[in-house]
């Protein structure tokens, strides 16, 4: 497993501490409820408490993290509200990224992520199927050349491996989901705006009935 907390090998800045500690979160290395102490925490990167605090300001921001009242600081939990509500949210990116590519090159597009799809296809383990399977998202929110909607993406993708790795047990990799981008990505590539549509919003409320179980 990779480790993300550990001494940074660049110049550390608030924004490199943020995407440090966002990955350490995403892949389950901070696990949901886990208090973050500042000390701790500017030991093992290696930084000073200043920009330690404007980088967990930053994911505060983002709601990865929460602030107790007289507690101190915490990976945010993912509860099945929260699970719906940022599928709520991610549906709103995806589905405005997928109108965006079909208004230019969607066969190029349509066929990188077939590709991906390929890749999900052939690999062995579950952990890989989901790493390809949130590829295959960030790919198509990236191929919308939209520079916000990336930057919102981004921490929703985030939420995404803590809900997977929170709720694993319902989530198990299947060829239902390859199935499911497979065709998505096919629809893209032809070109088919209304069937995009259809099939993200299916994937999204099938997504949101794996992870909570309902």
């Amino acid at each position: 497993m990779t480790n993300y907390i550990e001494p940074l090998a660049q110049e550390s800045t608030p924004s490199i501490i943020a995407d440090k500690l966002r990955k350490a979160i995403g892949h389950g290395e901070l696990k949901p409820g886990t208090q973050l102490g500042e000390a701790d925490l500017a030991r093992k990167l290696g930084v000073s408490r200043g920009p330690l605090r404007e980088g967990m300001q930053r994911l505060t921001q983002e709601g990865l993290l929460v602030a107790i009242r007289n507690r101190g600081l915490f990976v945010v939990d993912m509860t099945p509200d929260d699970v719906r509500d940022m599928y709520l949210a991610r549906e709103a990116v995806e589905r405005a990224a997928a109108r965006k590519i079909l208004q230019g090159g969607y066969a190029a597009a349509g066929q990188t992520l077939i590709d991906i799809v390929t890749e999900m296809a052939a690999a062995w383990t579950p952990a890989a199927v989901g790493e390809l399977d949130i590829e295959f998202h960030e790919t198509l929110v990236r191929l919308a050349a939209s520079p916000r909607l990336a930057r919102m993406h981004q921490t929703f993708i985030t939420e995404t491996r803590m809900c997977i790795h929170a709720l694993e047990e319902t989530y198990s990799a299947s060829e239902v989901r390859i199935e499911e981008h497979l065709a998505l990505a096919t629809a893209i590539q032809q070109g088919d705006a209304s069937l995009t549509d259809q099939l993200l919003v299916a994937h999204m409320d099938d997504a949101i009935t794996r992870l909570t179980n309902r």
